[in-house]
């Protein structure tokens, strides 16, 4: 089925690896040119466009997200080199991997990931429309469209990771806000957040490791198995295609086994090795 992504250009933020590298190799696979960002990886993602052959179908560019203004520059090489970007994916954030309850939490930590994965989004989504109001919306009728990278720790929250849950749940009240100011300046403008679960990234392998996770995380999903960054990059796929979803915006797609809050599995019911094997 066409996506009618070909020839358009799409900017992914935290692109070095993940979910973000999973993004980047799908659009390509759909014939868009990219804008991949990275910030301390940099070198990282030079070298994927290069293995990958991407050449001059792609852009990349290092920026600190925390800063309002920070993506402005590389939006505007973008356009200097394609013409314009079309859709944006706001990818980038951080999870740090040590269990901490509030009371224990430093200050620092708090605001760090706050401010990288929560205003990073937002800074992300004006430096975008800002650009969009400036040069104006395509001629052709094919809105911009917006895609945040939101997690279901903002659904259900996560001990242990308050300020994660929180600048994930803030990724909602963006979504439904820009959705209604983008058509502003481009009437077919869409804005959609995919709420990824459980995803096996190199973020999420030290915890996945760790003895009992598997069955603990799988225990509220009636799909024993965990995803794959490139379930995401699919389901991101569909909410930035023009063709597939020219009418949706606003929307919350949970990709997470049909993960819900309450238990449905006890631990011997969930086998790490299948879960494991599903990932292939």
């Amino acid at each position: 089925m066409d996506t009618q992504l070909a020839g358009l250009t799409v900017l992914i933020t935290g692109a070095s690896g993940g979910i973000g590298e999973a993004l980047a190799h799908a659009f390509a696979d759909e014939g868009a040119s990219l804008v991949l960002h990275a910030n301390s990886q940099i070198e990282r993602l030079d070298n994927l466009v290069g293995i990958e052959g991407w050449g001059t179908r792609a852009l990349t560019g290092a920026a600190d997200l925390r800063e309002a203004g920070a993506l402005d520059p590389l939006l505007e090489q973008a356009r200097e080199r394609f013409g314009r970007v079309d859709v944006v994916i706001a990818n980038a954030g951080i999870w740090p991997p040590e269990s901490k309850a509030l009371h224990e939490l430093e200050a620092e930590r708090i605001r760090e990931v706050v401010e990288v994965n929560l205003l990073g989004a937002i800074y992300t989504c004006q430096s975008f429309v800002s650009q969009l109001a400036q040069h104006g919306p395509r001629v052709d009728g094919i809105g911009a469209s917006i895609c945040l990278i939101g997690s279901t720790a903002g659904r259900f929250g996560e001990a242990g990771h308050l300020p994660y849950a929180v600048s994930k749940a803030g990724m909602v009240g963006l979504m439904r806000s820009l959705k209604n100011e983008v058509v502003e300046v481009d009437p077919w403008a869409r804005v959609n957040l995919v709420e990824p679960g459980w995803t096996v990234t190199p973020m999420a392998e030290a915890a996945l490791d760790a003895p009992g996770t598997i069955e603990q995380v799988c225990a509220t999903m009636p799909l024993r198995q965990l995803a794959r960054a490139k379930d995401i990059a699919r389901a991101v796929v569909f909410m930035s295609s023009p063709a597939l979803a020219r009418h949706v915006s606003g929307e919350v797609l949970t990709v997470a086994g049909g993960m819900e809050g309450r238990k449905l599995w006890e631990a011997e019911q969930i086998d790490p090795e299948l879960v494991r094997q599903r990932l292939e």
